[in-house]
């Protein structure tokens, strides 16, 4: 009497969804990671009870000791609005401010102005509270 099973069990692991699932989400994180750019230049923000995140296409730096970058790169304040228009497209972009706590308003004013005056969309950076 023969009692041998027809159906034989495969031992082996297909690993091919799995590294589909792993490659994909590779991917997402490289792309989402791309989105929120930190300035790298050390500036005291001030906080705020409500704080979203803005995609930041161009950044401008005011330092404690009232210096001027624009994407980490240094600019003197009557080179600001040149180096802006550069950065930007053309309107409708977005200029986020990342502006020490102790700068006082009216540089914060100034740079505000310039980009309104290009037409684009002004977001302040600050910290949570």
């Amino acid at each position: 009497m023969n009692l041998q099973s027809r159906n034989k069990v495969d031992a082996a692991f297909s690993m091919a969804s799995m590294t589909d699932l792993i490659f994909l989400l590779l991917i997402f994180f490289m792309l989402t990671s791309n989105f929120i750019t930190p300035s790298g230049l050390p500036v005291n923000l001030p906080s705020s009870v409500a704080s979203t995140i803005e995609v930041q296409k161009v950044s401008v730096t005011v330092t404690k000791d009232i210096q001027f970058y624009v994407n980490d790169k240094r600019v003197t304040k009557s080179t600001l609005e040149g180096e802006l228009k550069s950065k930007l497209a053309g309107p409708k972009g977005v200029v986020v401010l990342h502006i020490d706590e102790s700068v006082p308003t009216r540089e914060m004013v100034f740079v505000a102005g310039i980009a309104t005056k290009l037409e684009a969309r002004v977001s302040i950076a600050t910290k949570p509270k």
